[in-house]
């Protein structure tokens, strides 16, 4: 279970190891935003992304016996690299369980953080929690799933932590935190440590259309799943449907979901690299396109918003750019 104190104490094991990515404002963002616009940019952590924190809660909190057998994850990118990058740090082997269609900069940084890479066929339905499984069974390594693992959402929750004294020293005490959201690890993570620190800022998931199954989970009351496996630029935040651990606690703490548009989360990319000079992905960059093209969904005089994904292919970099004309 993940609560507040699963919480401080990753940002204790934390210390000395993750970045503390600052809040970040633009006078143009907020112009377009029609509010004040802050801007978490996770993509500035180790390995690119946030995932990052939760790999090290998560292998950090293994009894050393455990860790030194060795670590097994499944992951798009993001949390591979996390794992790889904090197993390396940490002195033991990695198997990183990653689809075949993955960007192919996110395999190859996977690897060259020293992990072992198995590709499998999501597009045509093979199961990387079953393969998982038996590789875990096989070979005796401890899986760190990406999202629904308590160690790894308190990991996640130290993006909260952080910003509940940013926000507080910049004056905004009330108002949403958009969150890029795929299986809620992230967003739950940030929503517990906000209940705690910053009760008036309400967390809120973001997803791709046609891929926001928390968004219609949240709707429902109930667990719903995405119809198809993949077909969305966003690839970093594609999952299946919400956790199991993830949901009830954002069904509990965080907001309606807000769903956008792959065009508008290339145009976020664009914007937050022209006006802050950060580089996400499309996938990272969904929150801040909620905040700048969903207005009507969001309440309050200022929005937090958390960027992530720092690992871009050039090529959809060159096309995020090009949707400003």
């Amino acid at each position: 279970m993940t609560d507040f104190a699963a919480i401080t104490a990753a940002a204790e094991r934390l210390k000395g190891h993750a970045r503390r990515t600052p809040l970040l404002e633009s006078p143009f963002l907020n112009e377009i935003a029609g509010r004040r616009v802050l801007v978490k940019p996770e993509c500035l952590q180790h390995t690119g992304s946030f995932k990052f924190r939760g790999a090290w809660s998560a292998v950090s909190a293994l009894p050393p016996e455990v860790r030194a057998r060795g670590i097994l994850a499944f992951s798009s990118g993001n949390h591979a690299q996390g794992v790889a990058y904090a197993a390396a740090q940490h002195g033991v082997p990695s198997v990183i369980i990653m689809p075949a269609d993955a960007p192919a900069l996110k395999l190859a940084n996977t690897r060259a953080l020293g992990a072992e890479v198995i590709t499998y066929d999501r597009a045509g339905g093979e199961s990387r929690e079953e393969i998982g499984q038996a590789v875990s069974t096989e070979r005796g390594l401890t899986l760190i799933r990406p999202y629904d693992e308590p160690m790894v959402i308190a990991g996640q929750g130290t993006v909260g932590l952080e910003i509940a004294e940013q926000a507080a020293e910049l004056g905004v005490t009330s108002g949403d935190v958009l969150v890029c959201c795929g299986g809620g690890g992230l967003t739950s993570g940030i929503a517990l440590a906000l209940e705690a620190k910053a009760p008036a800022l309400r967390a809120r998931p973001v997803e791709p259309e046609g891929f926001d199954d928390t968004t219609r989970s949240l709707a429902a009351g109930q667990i719903l799943s995405n119809d198809r496996p993949s077909g969305s630029i966003c690839d970093a935040i594609v999952t299946p449907q919400p956790g199991d651990l993830t949901f009830p606690i954002q069904q509990r703490l965080c907001g309606p979901g807000i769903a956008v548009s792959d065009t508008q989360a290339l145009q976020a990319m664009a914007q937050a690299f022209l006006r802050l000079k950060i580089v996400s992905e499309p996938g990272g960059a969904v929150a801040l396109a909620a905040a700048l093209y969903h207005g009507d969904q969001i309440q309050g005089d200022a929005v937090i918003a958390v960027v992530s994904g720092g690992n871009v292919d050039p090529d959809i970099f060159v096309q995020a750019l090009g949707t400003l004309g």
